[in-house]
C-alpha cells in the first residue's frame, strides 16, 4: 500500500506544521452493483424505436373424438389468436469529466479519466436495472420534453395490465401475483403452480428478491417455535463448521427455482424492500438499438470529458410465464 506525499496544512506554525498526513491511497465506493435482471436477460438487436413481438397459445385439449367416416367440413385458422406486444426503446446516458488540474495531480483513488469513465459505466448499468425492474408505463417521445420510455417488468407482469399493452388472454393471471399478506412457503408454491399451469414448465424460474422478501424465503430453512427456545432446520455439511440457513435453490413440485438478490437501490419499492419477480429468462430479453459504449469528447481547456450511453428496451415475450410479489406483511 502506498502513501501520498501530502502535508497537514490545517495547523499554523509550531512543529506540527511539517507533519505529513497519513492518507492511504485507497478509495472505496459503497453501493450495490448487482444487476441480475440485466445480466440474465437474453440480448438481441433492435432495429427501430418501437420493438414488437407476437404471442400465441394452444387451444384446449379436445377429447370428443371423431366419428368413423366423418369428413372435415370446417377448418380453423390457427393464427387468428395471435397478438402483438411491444415496447419503446429508451436511451440511457451518463457523462463524466476530470479537470486538467485533477488529471495532473497525485490524488487518492486515483481520479483519472479512465476511473471516471468506469464509474459512469457502473452507474449506467444501475440505471438500466432500475428501469427494467420498474412498473412505469411506456411512453412515446413527443419531440419536446418527453423522451421515449420503456415499460418495466412490473407493468407487463400485471393481471390488470392495459389491453393496449398486453391483450386479453395473455395477461399474467392474478394467481401468479402476491400483493399483500404473509408470504409463506405455501404462498411461493402457489405462485409457482400458477405459472406452471400457464406454460407447463417452471424449472427455469428465478426469484429475484429484495432484502425483506429474501429474508422471508430464507426463513423457509428454519422452523421457529414460540417460547423460550427456537428450533431450526439447518443444512450442515460434515467436516464443515458452516451452518447454512439461507435458500439459494428451492426445489418445488414443479421444478427448481434459483433465488438471487435484487439490487436494493434498483427495486420498485426502495422503502419496504419486499418486492420480487418470479421470472423465466427464456421468456424475456433486452433489445439493444445502441450497444453500450463510451465517447470521449475534445478537451476545450477544462479537462478531459465524455459520456457513456446506450439505447435498449425490454421484451416480455409471454407475461403469463412470470409472476411477481409486490408486498408482504
Amino acid at each position: 500500500m502506498s502513501f501520498s506525499n501530502t502535508y497537514d496544512t490545517s495547523r499554523e506554525g509550531g512543529s506540527a506544521a511539517s507533519n505529513r498526513e497519513d492518507l492511504t491511497d485507497v478509495l472505496t465506493i459503497l453501493a450495490p452493483e448487482e444487476t441480475p435482471i440485466l445480466s440474465s436477460a437474453n440480448k438481441s438487436k433492435a432495429n427501430a424505436t418501437f420493438v414488437e413481438w407476437t404471442v400465441d397459445g394452444l387451444s384446449a385439449p379436445d377429447t370428443a373424438g371423431i366419428r368413423e367416416g366423418a369428413d372435415v367440413t370446417s377448418f380453423t385458422d390457427k393464427f387468428s389468436g395471435r397478438a402483438r406486444l411491444g415496447n419503446y426503446v429508451q436511451k440511457f446516458r451518463r457523462d463524466f469529466q476530470v479537470s486538467d488540474l485533477q488529471e495532473a495531480v497525485d490524488s487518492v483513488g486515483p481520479a483519472k479519466i479512465a476511473q471516471a469513465e468506469a464509474k459512469a459505466i457502473r452507474e449506467l448499468k444501475r440505471d438500466i436495472e432500475a428501469t427494467l425492474c420498474g412498473a412505469q408505463a411506456r411512453t412515446a417521445e413527443n419531440g419536446t420534453d418527453t423522451p421515449y420510455r420503456m415499460a418495466g417488468l412490473g407493468t407487463f407482469i400485471d393481471s390488470a395490465a392495459a389491453d393496449a399493452l398486453v391483450p386479453a388472454g395473455y395477461k399474467t393471471p392474478a394467481s401468479s401475483e402476491h400483493t399483500s399478506g404473509d408470504f409463506s412457503e405455501d404462498t411461493l408454491n402457489d405462485l409457482i403452480t400458477s405459472i406452471f399451469r400457464e406454460n407447463g414448465s417452471s424449472n427455469n424460474l428465478m426469484l429475484v428478491a429484495d432484502t425483506a422478501l429474501r429474508r422471508e424465503v430464507s426463513d423457509f430453512a428454519r422452523v421457529l417455535e414460540t417460547g423460550k427456545n427456537d428450533l431450526r432446520n439447518v443444512n450442515y455439511e460434515g467436516g464443515s463448521s458452516t451452518i447454512k440457513v439461507s435458500v439459494d435453490l428451492y426445489q418445488s413440485d414443479h421444478g427448481i427455482v434459483s433465488v438471487v438478490n435484487m439490487n436494493p437501490d434498483c427495486a420498485p419499492d426502495t422503502t419496504n424492500k419486499d418486492t420480487g419477480y418470479l421470472i423465466n429468462p427464456e421468456y424475456y430479453g433486452v433489445h439493444e438499438l445502441i450497444p453500450m459504449g463510451s465517447t470521449r469528447l475534445p478537451n476545450q481547456g477544462g479537462g478531459e470529458r465524455g459520456y457513456v450511453d446506450c439505447a435498449l428496451t425490454l421484451g416480455v415475450y409471454q407475461p403469463a410465464a412470470h409472476g411477481k410479489i409486490t408486498a408482504i406483511a
